[in-house]
């Protein structure tokens, strides 16, 4: 069962991964470059601190830097715990594929720290900032999308690598979200 799951993996991965072409690829490489997000993380924070005020944003920073913080570091426990090898270092499917990036990164990528990462914020700030603002939800889960998609497009992450990571980054964010929201309570922010 888990080998045919694999294998479902690999075969997708390759069908994605060889639908890019150099037109796109800067684009992709744009997308998922971690500090091409900077610009939406400054505009979440300006949001973040019109609804909130000073002291609460203050505390909203400490979690989300825990959040990532968390989200890394099980990411490098899982990559190292469970091996699985990114796609250019698996020989079944190095030769088939298109590698954008001038190098792979490690040589283990389950699961993708970009998607969890990714996911966890549009997650967080979609409940924090749903009242204020209608459509920040969808943006940032279509960025979110963009980006766990790129790292199959590019050729380091299987896409099981990248659909774990969301669900993970997910299930964290909903999780710190619920730890600040009680902190913020107890605090009397």
């Amino acid at each position: 069962m888990l080998e045919h799951l694999i294998e479902l993996d690999k075969t997708l991965f390759l069908y994605l991964n060889n639908l890019g072409n150099s037109s796109w690829d800067a684009f992709w490489m744009f997308i998922t470059n971690k500090f091409s997000s900077v610009p939406l993380y400054a505009i979440l924070l300006f949001l973040a601190f019109r609804q909130l005020g000073l002291k609460k944003t203050g505390l909203l920073l400490v979690f989300i830097a825990l959040l990532i913080l968390t989200t890394d570091q099980l990411a490098n426990f899982f990559k190292y715990g469970v091996q699985r090898l990114r796609p250019c270092h698996d020989l079944d499917v190095n030769m088939l594929m298109r590698l954008v990036k001038s190098h792979c990164g490690g040589k283990y990528g389950y699961f993708s720290a970009h998607s969890a990462n990714s996911f966890a914020i549009a997650f967080f700030f979609t409940s924090l900032l749903r009242t204020g603002y209608k459509y920040v939800g969808v943006i940032l889960f279509i960025w979110a999308i963009l980006v766990a998609y790129s790292r199959v497009y590019i050729g380091v992450h299987f896409p099981l690598d990248i659909v774990s990571g969301a669900f993970i980054g997910l299930f964290l964010s909903w999780l710190y979200f619920k730890l600040f929201n009680l902190a913020s309570q107890r605090l009397k922010l």
